[in-house]
């Protein structure tokens, strides 16, 4: 993605932005769109079948991010309001259907500070915040997938889905922060995961494993569940308090910190804020992870 402010920029932006497609996908096709500022990046997950039955199963704050890599995502959206929820959702289920859609997927939004939203692209595949749509709705989806592959129904109706309480992900990654997220591949020492009610980890690491230096630096999603965004939040605290890794460096201080945001808790944060805020972020998780 590249931003173009000026007209003089559009040449270089253009340019560059081809190369980099052609390296990265061997297509160099590029397209415009517009850009809006201080965004909210809301993502609704759908469920299509073969016997033309498509549900939405609610949205998924993915704003907390950096480098457009997301950090944090939660549901619902604190601060959407129900009819722009509504229109949200009737927008996902029209795309599907538009598209001929069939299984899971996810239909991405951007989301304007004055209350408007764009249509960004459709993730054809689970993606790694799916958990957070499984704990609310008490859906495997995946199963759900599968279900649809072989041919079968859609196990529930728009209209029996429901949605229950406060959902929240954070991606514990193998990276250092404080040296410009270097990835910090070897081996881990120990691996002692949190647990309790509403707790859910999903990862394949254990004490004695060598992260290897060739993948994504994704190590563990941990994922809670809460009666109330208040709930969530604090148990999503204690849960990085109690996660020990040792042997490699993580972003679970950093993660932790933005826990304790003012901005944070009252869910007023963009796409940006990450980034805009990171020195003092950084300071604060050095300092805590100092004492």
């Amino acid at each position: 993605m590249r931003r173009i402010d000026k007209p003089e920029q559009m040449e270089e932006g253009l340019q560059s932005a081809r190369r980099e497609a052609k390296l990265s996908f061997d297509d160099e096709g590029v397209y415009l769109e517009k850009l809006i500022l201080n965004p909210k990046h809301l993502e609704i997950q759908i469920l299509a079948d073969s016997h033309g039955n498509i549900i939405q199963l609610g949205e998924r704050d993915c704003s907390l991010q950096r480098k457009r890599q997301k950090m944090i995502e939660e549901s619902p959206c604190s601060v959407l309001s129900d009819d722009i929820r509504q229109k949200l959702g009737e927008a996902a289920v029209k795309a599907g259907r538009a598209a001929d859609y069939l299984g899971a997927g996810t239909v991405e939004f951007i989301l304007s500070p004055e209350g408007e939203f764009y249509f960004m692209e459709v993730n054809t595949r689970i993606q790694v915040e799916h958990p957070v749509t499984e704990v609310l709705t008490g859906l495997d989806l995946v199963r759900e997938q599968i279900r649809i592959a072989s041919g079968a129904k859609l196990a529930l109706t728009q209209n029996e889905v429901e949605l229950r309480g406060h959902a929240i992900e954070c991606r514990i990654n193998a990276e250092s922060p404080i040296n410009g997220f270097r990835p910090s591949p070897g081996r881990i020492e120990q691996f002692n995961l949190p647990g309790g009610f509403s707790v859910r980890v999903d990862s394949a690491m254990y004490s004695g494993c060598e992260i290897p230096p060739h993948y994504d630096s994704l190590i563990a999603k941990l994922i809670v569940h809460g009666n109330s965004r208040r709930d969530a939040i604090r148990r999503m605290r204690r849960c990085l308090e109690e996660l020990i890794i040792d042997g490699v460096d993580t972003n679970v201080g950093l993660l932790y910190v933005l826990l304790f945001e003012n901005d944070v808790i009252r869910g007023d944060y963009n796409t940006g804020y990450v980034e805009d805020n990171m020195k003092q972020l950084l300071n604060y998780a050095s300092l805590m992870e100092s004492e």
